[in-house]
């Protein structure tokens, strides 16, 4: 069955060929589909275009005959003629090349760019053989630093203006700009604002010279030096798809890949700089065990066996949930079936977590219709109840930004304190916790007490039973208690039956966590333990005999001293818990903790035993973002020292403990997990490899009729590196649609899984406690450039970490007699306290008080305790 699109389209002629074509496309988009390749400098497939630099003119007839115009401006209509390659053309290709090498230098042997640079390749096979201009060229200051991430090269420059548009339109941070007339043009930024952008990464990988460069990579290596990968950024939920190149078993620089559904190319500087964390001396390399207070080599053997002997112990005691596991964001699926099926189905616990209190139960989480990406940058309205996007999923804020900014959408957000979205909402209501549950209920109402959301919504077509509606739901305020949120998502979405959610949790693979029973009670495919499938029991030696805990019930127990063994696998709960006093009260008073990480974070620096994982881009598996799509993780360099991959050291644990989980690779976890899990069937890595495999696979697997099958880039600028063009095969932004064959990639669709949909409980709603005199409301969130060890580990970025400042408003720093640069003091409800200094910031409400996750760690200073369903803080001098 053919699509609506393919019988809309009309036929063009482009060098005596008739090719069909979308009505409305651009002539280069239609010949590049066509496998006609244009040259260009100025044009991007994902940028608005400006016809300026007029490398893509072609003739195109009209009534006075054929006619030079530019092709990334020109729409395709039917019948039109298009000559890519007469004469004429030929002759304004020369001459604009011979214009644009008056002043640019001959540097190419020092350029970074050199090798995979467009002017050079176009130059050599457009341009002319020899240059006419003998005067002296134009000469700039260069380089200059215009960020602490990018390099300008004011000769190099073009004038494309694909930075400027990409930092204008794209990032909303028009921080840089052309200045100057004639001859005098150039590219910079303000005299009192850098160029620092969270996305300043993009203008360097766009640029078509050497005008722009990233400091990490500057003078690193040669393009034909490196080898490459596809795989996926880890450093937030969003998944975006890159490319991971290396040169001489060192990660060299990731670079953005067109994914249609993900992240159009687009990388946060975080996830495209966080290469040099890989490649930090200060990996752990080797076993380490404590022995009087400080840490000496061990051998993997004796290391397994210690394990084993204390698992063995605490089992026998009689409750195998005295066993914890908390395993952290940086794991692959294989990883954390592989721990889950050791922590639930060898070692009987239930007291599994992958989250850190800064997340949503996984129950609630997995009976929520699940909504994707591109199904909440095309919906007919947003509401956006979640911490601010741009600070926790960056790219994801890109995309929403430029399906509201173009009308694909509407907005509206509600919450405790400003963010991006705020100003990209029609509607921003700021809510306390009680507010909440009217709100839920009332939304679509007539008498709605939010008039404003209610009538945004139907004036865009949202249907009173939420049709039409994608919720952005994640945790707004960590002050808050994360029930609330899960008692306005289960109120709402019981209100608004079909109204879709996007979880939107910051860390990586949470989504993956859930699917495969990475937290209590639920078995791989979100199915609850007492209806674990035969398949599954065939599979798995043994069940958990009854609930085990969270996380934050394990720390508690922990704190009493019901804990015997505690395994922390990427996990860091004394930097990354919530409540830091009790992670570190709790960590203390556990029996023995085994830690299974890259680095001596805070946590595996006080662990008993420290075992050697391999870190991104040192194995292969697949990964699961927000939205339920399931993406490949490509190895690219081998392991430091004798580290192994997560699922590896699951596995040999097991055979200490005298069971086989039966894997001898990630696909044979991923066959595994296939076969167990009801989300998960039809899955196989074959299917993730395949040629179109860029998009992923979104899960449960629904095929419908529509095969996609996409088209090879053959624009080596929008993707530069070493055979970019002809062995990647990178997706097009543009898609031809075909019937169905035996070869076509089936585009899937996300249903929720029968095991999901029993039902939303009843929502209880948690009261907020009475606030005390001299207290103020707590607004607790993180932002990109938090502490962590992701950040220290990576030399360009660790001195953009944030400082610790508390935040007021001017009125109530009047109210309180407080300056800009004071000292004060924080304290919380239970005794704790902590010196800040004072920033007035007039979009903090007032009565509030606001603190940056990650910016500080203070001893027996916490703002946020958990049980607490909403947290305050008293502010005094100190």
């Amino acid at each position: 069955m053919s699509t609506d699109v393919s019988q809309n389209l009309i036929t063009i002629s482009v060098d005596g060929k008739e090719i069909k074509a979308v009505p409305g496309e651009l002539v280069i988009e239609a010949a590049e589909k066509a496998g006609v390749f244009i040259p260009r400098f100025c044009y991007h497939n994902r940028l608005p275009q400006v016809g300026m630099c007029r490398m893509c003119l072609v003739e195109v007839k009209g009534p006075r005959g054929f006619a030079l115009q530019p092709s990334c401006y020109l729409p395709v209509s039917d019948g039109m003629e298009v000559i890519t390659e007469s004469d004429k053309v030929k002759k304004a290709q020369d001459g604009v090349l011979e214009l644009l090498l008056i002043n640019h230098p001959l540097d190419c042997p020092t350029c970074d760019k050199g090798g995979e640079c467009p002017l050079q390749d176009q130059t050599l096979t457009y341009g002319p053989g020899e240059s006419r201009f003998a005067e002296e060229k134009r000469h700039w200051e260069k380089p200059i630093a215009i960020s602490d991430l990018v390099f300008l090269d004011r000769e190099r420059c073009i004038q494309c203006d694909r930075c400027t548009r990409f930092a204008d339109v794209i990032a909303g941070d028009a921080l840089i700009e052309f200045i100057g007339r004639g001859d005098h043009t150039e590219i910079n930024v303000f005299p009192d604002r850098p160029f620092s952008s969270y996305f300043s990464g993009n203008t360097v990988q766009i640029c078509p010279v050497g005008a722009l460069t990233a400091s990490p990579y500057r003078f690193k290596a040669r393009p034909w030096d490196l080898s490459q990968v596809e795989s996926s950024c880890t450093t937030c939920s969003m998944g975006c798809r890159i490319m991971v190149q290396s040169s001489q078993n060192e990660l060299t620089r990731y670079l953005g890949l067109d994914s249609d559904s993900i992240n159009h190319g687009w990388l946060c500087d975080k996830g495209r700089f966080g290469f040099e964390a890989v490649n930090s001396s200060d990996r752990v390399t080797v076993p380490l065990i404590r022995k009087n207070g400080s840490f000496t080599e061990t051998t993997w053997a004796s290391a397994l066996s210690l394990i084993a002997s204390k698992v063995s112990s605490a089992k026998a005691a009689g409750d195998p949930n005295r066993i914890g596991f908390l395993l952290g964001s940086r794991l692959t699926n294989e990883d954390i079936y592989a721990w889950v099926k050791l922590a639930k189905g060898v070692v009987a616990s239930d007291s599994v977590d992958c989250q850190l209190g800064d997340g949503l139960s996984g129950k609630v989480i997995s009976v929520l219709p699940r909504a994707t990406i591109n199904q909440a940058a095309s919906a007919k309205a947003i509401l956006a109840f979640t911490g601010d996007i741009r600070e926790e999923i960056p790219v994801l804020f890109l995309r929403l930004r430029e399906a509201i900014k173009s009308g694909k959408t509407k907005l509206a957000t509600i919450g405790t304190h400003a963010s991006s979205l705020d100003q990209l909402s029609d509607v921003s209501v700021k809510v306390s916790p009680d507010q909440l549950q009217l709100l839920a209920r009332e939304l679509m109402q007539e008498s709605s007490k939010f008039p404003d959301i209610a009538s945004l919504f139907t004036t865009q077509g949202v249907a009173s039973d939420g049709d039409g509606l994608v919720v952005l739901l994640g945790r707004e305020n960590l002050a808050w208690d994360r029930s609330v949120a899960e008692a306005f998502a289960v109120e709402l979405s019981r209100a608004l039956p079909k109204a879709k959610f996007l979880i939107t949790i910051r860390s990586s693979n949470f989504a993956g966590g859930v699917d495969l029973g990475a937290v209590p009670g639920l078995l791989p495919g979100r199915t609850p333990i007492e209806d674990a499938s035969l398949k599954l029991r065939q599979k798995w030696v043994n069940l958990p005999g009854r609930a085990g805990y969270g996380a934050a019930e394990m720390l508690k127990s922990a704190l009493r001293g019901e804990v015997d063994v505690l395994f922390l696998v990427g996990s860091d709960p004394r930097q990354d818990y919530v409540d830091s006093v009790l992670a570190n009260s709790a960590l203390d008073q556990v029996g023995f903790v085994v830690s299974v990480d890259t680095y001596l974070s805070q946590s595996s620096s006080m662990a008993d035993l420290i075992l050697p994982a391999s870190s991104f881009a040192e194995k292969s598996g697949t990964t699961t973002n927000l939205e339920g799509r399931v993406l490949t993780l490509n190895q690219k360099v081998t392991p430091r020292g004798l580290s192994r991959p997560d699922w590896t050291i699951a596995s040999e644990i097991a055979l200490e403990l005298g069971e086989d989980l039966g894997f001898t690779s990630a696909a044979d976890v991923l066959d595994e997990i296939a076969e167990v899990s009801p989300l998960h069937w039809g899955l196989s890595w074959h299917r993730l490899t395949r040629s179109a495999a860029l998009e992923g696979v979104v899960i449960p697997i629904s095929p419908t009729s529509l095969s996609i099958r996409p088209n090879a880039m053959l624009d080596q600028v929008s993707t530069p590196g070493i055979a970019s063009v002809w062995n990647q095969g990178l997706a097009s932004s543009k898609t031809s649609f075909l019937e169905n064959d035996s070869e076509g990639d089936i585009e899937q669709v996300a249903e929720a899984p029968s095991q999901a949909t029993r039902g939303l409980g009843e929502s209880i709603w948690p009261l907020a406690p009475i606030q005390l005199l001299g207290f103020m409301n707590l607004v607790y969130t993180p932002k990109l450039y938090s502490h962590g060890e992701h950040l220290k580990n990576s030399p360009h970025l660790s001195h953009l970490a944030v400082e610790a400042k508390c935040r007021i408003s001017g009125r109530t720093a009047n109210d309180l007699g407080f300056e800009t640069g004071d000292s004060v003091r924080v304290a919380d409800k239970a005794g704790g306290e902590g010196l800040f200094e004072l920033e007035i910031d007039d979009s903090v409400r007032d009565g509030t008080v606001e603190l940056t996750r990650g910016s500080f760690a203070i001893s027996g200073f916490s703002p946020v305790r958990i049980g607490e369903t909403v947290n305050y803080v008293k502010v005094e001098r100190a």
